[in-house]
């Protein structure tokens, strides 16, 4: 694992957009990511960066999957290995402890997958969480508590708070706030933020830590 962070994720697939949207809520979820376009290229990558788990791309191998599979198992050194395979494909690769993402899944079920495969071979961080003051944010469990108290938000209040908390002190724009925690392509404007920013400030009650800075955006003082 490495020091301070949640580990590094080799994510080989062969679709760039869907992994460049993976490797966004990866590190988001605080994961260095390293992506392999070519999936068959994997064994090798695995062995020379040693990552703490691949997500392998197994929809469009040509020939057996299982046999992929194997060799960057094998490479990986006993780091989990979270196999993508599309709705046709038999199951005839992976571990069986570890279920196999079926194409189309969205990004955070990604996430999930690498958390609970990293949590089965105790290679998961649990000291990487993040602190504002008395709310604190488990980026792995998504989890947020403001002093004792559990704190319900949706996927986005989530992201939102998370990428702020993860740079205390630094001011961001409503438009990079946009960038950081909406999808690409999500029809959401200046106003959106602020309406996010609202509701995550009356969730939090007084223990919210999210600054306004006037005729700029927001900043999570820690």
């Amino acid at each position: 694992m490495r020091e301070g962070g949640g580990g590094l994720i080799l994510v080989a697939e062969h679709e760039p957009g869907v992994a460049e949207l993976g490797r966004r809520y990866l590190v988001r979820a605080g994961f260095e990511t390293e992506i392999e376009p070519d999936p068959a290229r994997a064994p090798a990558t695995v062995a020379r960066l040693r990552p703490d788990a691949v997500v392998l791309d197994l929809s469009a191998v040509q020939g057996p999957p299982g046999e992929l599979y194997r060799r960057v198992a094998e490479a990986a050194g006993g780091a989990p290995v979270v196999c993508v395979v599309n709705g046709g494909q038999a199951a005839e690769a992976g571990d069986p402890r570890i279920p196999a993402l079926v194409r189309p899944f969205g990004p955070r079920v990604l996430v999930d997958a690498v958390v609970l495969a990293l949590r089965g071979r105790g290679r998961v961080d649990d000291s990487h969480v993040l602190h504002a003051g008395t709310v604190s944010l488990d980026p792995h469990a998504r989890s947020v508590t403001a002093g004792d108290r559990p704190v319900a938000l949706t996927a986005t209040e989530f992201d939102l708070l998370q990428f702020l908390m993860g740079r205390p002190g630094r001011v961001f724009t409503r438009e990079q706030l946009l960038g950081a925690a909406w999808e690409p392509g999500a029809s959401a404007g200046n106003r959106t933020v602020d309406v996010h920013i609202a509701q995550l400030r009356a969730k939090l009650g007084d223990a919210s830590p999210i600054r306004t800075v006037r005729g700029v955006g927001y900043a999570v003082d820690p």
